[in-house]
């Protein structure tokens, strides 16, 4: 893998960490980040998490966009925004799906998806910023991925 595609990966894998920490801080559930990057080319990473209610899935998706936006990701595409209880926010290597519990159990992206590795983004919430490891789950082996906190993922409110 050439240089700059590496470092292109490594930053949007703490991007897709990003994403996953905002939903659990609001209040998203079972939220997983999939790394596709060996799977299909067009995308590297899907966000899952479920809501509770249709307003908690707007406040996630429009968090996500705001959040990314600020951080010069431009969102290619919407939908479900307006009548769905499935939220899909496209930001090109990045995707978000926020779902209610009964259509992730009804679509079961986890499943589909199942032979993806799972990002393990819990583990940053307890590591400082400038030296955040992130450990990606297979059904084998752990593989680190070590970040140089370029792309801090504790300061989403700092830009505001």
């Amino acid at each position: 893998m050439a240089a700059p595609l590496r470092k292109q990966i490594k930053a949007d894998v703490q991007t897709a960490i990003l994403c996953a920490q905002l939903c659990d801080g609001l209040r998203g559930t079972d939220t997983v980040v999939l790394d596709l990057t060996e799977i299909t080319p067009l995308f590297d990473f899907f966000i899952v998490t479920t809501a509770n209610n249709r307003r908690q899935m707007l406040a996630i998706a429009d968090e996500i966009s705001k959040t990314l936006k600020g951080r010069g990701h431009k969102r290619l595409g919407i939908e479900g925004y307006d009548t769905s209880s499935w939220i899909v926010e496209d930001f090109g290597d990045i995707v978000v799906h926020v779902f209610t519990d009964e259509t992730r159990g009804l679509y079961d992206l986890d499943n589909l998806w199942g032979d993806a590795p799972r990002i393990d983004w819990q583990a940053s919430l307890a590591s400082s910023p400038a030296a955040l490891p992130v450990s990606v789950a297979t059904a084998s082996e752990t593989v680190a991925v070590e970040s140089d906190g370029a792309d801090a993922v504790d300061g989403a409110d700092e830009e505001e």
